[in-house]
């Protein structure tokens, strides 16, 4: 999946906490948030919109409340496509090792074939899918 993909496949789907996602379609919407985070800082800087002794911006929150969502779907989807319960999530709230645990369910490969939680967004292998 190309970063273009990515993000109009998360964008698209806004708040679908349903299915799965793979790995690609979540590390480049990470990616993409990643710089979008930079651009608004820049601009929050550029504008004076930041708040008082801070970094983070008028711009800045905006743009993080508007990604909130479908990031929060796209890491849920992430977690069905490792036959995980999105409520895995909220490991997250545990710092440090609930990071790192999180990650690592991030990096796995998802189940092959279809699992609880919808089919295998790569397709079914050794039918001429893209693995």
């Amino acid at each position: 999946m190309s970063f273009a993909a990515a993000v109009r496949s998360v964008l698209t789907q806004y708040v679908g906490f349903s299915g799965r996602a793979r790995r690609s379609e979540y590390w480049w919407f990470a990616l993409f948030s990643l710089l979008v985070s930079i651009v608004t800082s820049i601009l929050d800087t550029a504008l004076g919109t930041n708040f008082e002794d801070s970094t983070n911006g008028v711009i800045g929150l905006l743009v993080s409340l508007a990604l909130l969502l479908p990031s929060l779907a796209v890491a849920v989807r992430r977690l069905h496509d490792t036959d995980r319960s999105g409520w895995w999530i909220l490991i997250g709230l545990i710092p440090i090792i609930g990071w790192i645990v999180l990650l690592v369910f991030y990096v796995q490969n998802g189940t092959p074939g279809s699992n609880r939680f919808g089919p295998d967004p790569k397709g079914v292998a050794g039918f001429g899918s893209a693995v």
